[in-house]
């Protein structure tokens, strides 16, 4: 890059700065419904005001707007459509970018955020301190905002199902048991890509009560056994394989330990645990993961890891790590065999 088109730094990190605007503008556009009110062909901001509530040049304005960043293009006397961005934007649309826009925005994930500093001051959860409760006792006694999140992991880490299928070779084991699997999203793609195993999907009640209609949807309803109970007090036994997607990562260490250590209990001596989680790269290579670990800092008080990181937090629980398999997805598989 020559130096004339070079941005300065003061200029870059300004820009940082404003981008949570474009988060808020999204958000706007999904609370508003504005792409499922354009599904029929471009209106204008004075034709759409009244059905969604808005100020009509209030709302032009936001539409331009949306327009400026490729959500929504221009058409004649300042009608918008849809692009193929703003598509993705309407509900049901594949890859749920709408609920997942609507639950990253709203004001219970969002107000979490104020209180970073406080975070990285303490190590604490921005969210406990704003909620007075942790992430999850939250979802506990909000099921709208619970299914709404549950909707958004399908959304947020559509592409890492089928990444992790094609990539882990799980045709060499009769039961898998995928610990705390949410709806069954995961364990649905391995079942689908490979036709022998079953499944036993475990989760706390409230989270598995969806969990039947999204299993049915992918036809391996019966190839899977449904159990409610809670990782931290213990987990299914018969198991060949434990897969662990996104669970370690929430949790802070000694969480951690005894998820892992009431797996190791179970597990027989030929058994398989299998993570699934953004493998933080060392130095500064860029990686979605380090913004996540941000993330998982302010919400639940989790956090991302190295595989340095892992290999130790394995060793503590008894389980050594065997290898990790990349995927055509963010995460990886992390393999560990009782040591």
């Amino acid at each position: 890059m020559t130096g004339e088109h070079q941005i300065p730094p003061h200029v870059q990190l300004i820009q940082m700065a404003t981008s949570g605007w474009v988060a808020r503008i999204i958000y706007a556009a999904a609370m508003l419904g504005l792409a499922d009110q354009l599904t029929d062909g471009p209106k204008s901001a004075a034709e759409l005001a009244e059905s969604v509530g808005a100020h009509a040049p209030s709302l032009h304005r936001l539409m331009r707007t949306l327009a400026s960043l490729g959500v929504l293009a221009e058409r004649k006397e300042k009608r918008y459509a849809l692009t193929a961005l703003g598509e993705a934007l309407k509900a049901n649309a594949p890859g749920s970018a709408k609920t997942t826009v609507l639950t990253f925005g709203s004001p219970w994930a969002e107000s979490a955020w104020d209180h970073l500093v406080y975070c990285v001051q303490t190590g604490k959860t921005g969210f406990e301190k704003q909620h007075g409760m942790s992430f999850f006792d939250y979802f506990a006694r909000h099921p709208e905002a619970a299914s709404m999140f549950n909707e958004t992991m399908v959304g947020f880490h559509s592409q890492e199902p089928p990444a992790i299928a094609a990539a882990y070779d799980f045709s060499a084991f009769n039961t898998i048991v995928d610990v705390g699997g949410g709806t069954g999203n995961l364990l649905g793609a391995i079942l689908n890509h490979y036709a022998d195993p079953r499944g036993v999907l475990f989760d706390l009640p409230h989270v598995i009560a969806e969990a039947p209609a999204l299993l049915k949807t992918k036809g391996i309803s019966y190839r899977v056994e449904i159990e409610a109970g809670d990782f931290f007090e213990s987990v299914p036994t018969g198991g060949d394989a434990y897969v662990l997607s996104h669970i370690i990562h929430d949790w802070n260490e000694d969480q951690c330990l005894t998820i892992l250590r009431n797996i190791r209990k179970v597990m027989n001596s030929a058994g398989r645990l299998l993570i699934a989680e953004m493998v933080l790269p060392a130095g500064d290579t860029p990686h979605p993961g380090k913004m996540l670990d941000i993330g998982m800092l302010v919400w639940p008080g989790g956090q991302e890891r190295t595989l340095a990181e892992y290999d130790q937090l394995l060793s503590k629980a008894g389980f050594q790590r065997t290898r990790a398999i990349p995927t055509e997805s963010a995460v990886s598989v992390v393999e560990a065999i009782p040591a």
